[in-house]
């Protein structure tokens, strides 16, 4: 009963999160779109008992990065993360989409 109860309150929280928050969020997708390529971002992790699920994100990388491959392995990683990335990144703004998972 616990799981049900939980999601449950998990949904009605995100959904209030989403109301309140999508001014910020349209703001925030308006400021990624000029750098060419989608505004979310999705990405892999690895969740419960090691079953893969995907998360969202604001872009804060140029389109054209090599996907699936973790920052801090790509060559000189600052040259493709987008100005409007860097904020994103520097305030954790661009975790803001997670609240549709």
């Amino acid at each position: 009963m616990y799981p049900k109860i939980k999601r449950g309150i998990d949904f009605v929280l995100s959904l209030c999160g989403i109301v309140v928050l999508s001014p910020v969020l349209l703001v925030l997708a308006l400021l990624v779109k000029p750098s060419r390529g989608p505004v979310l971002f999705k990405q892999k992790r690895v969740g419960k008992d090691k079953t893969f699920f995907e998360i969202y994100k604001f872009r804060s990388m140029y389109a054209d990065t090599p996907r699936d491959v973790p920052t801090h392995l790509l060559d000189n990683p600052d040259r493709l993360i987008t100005p409007v990335g860097r904020f994103l990144r520097r305030t954790s703004l661009d975790e803001l989409p997670q609240l549709f998972n």
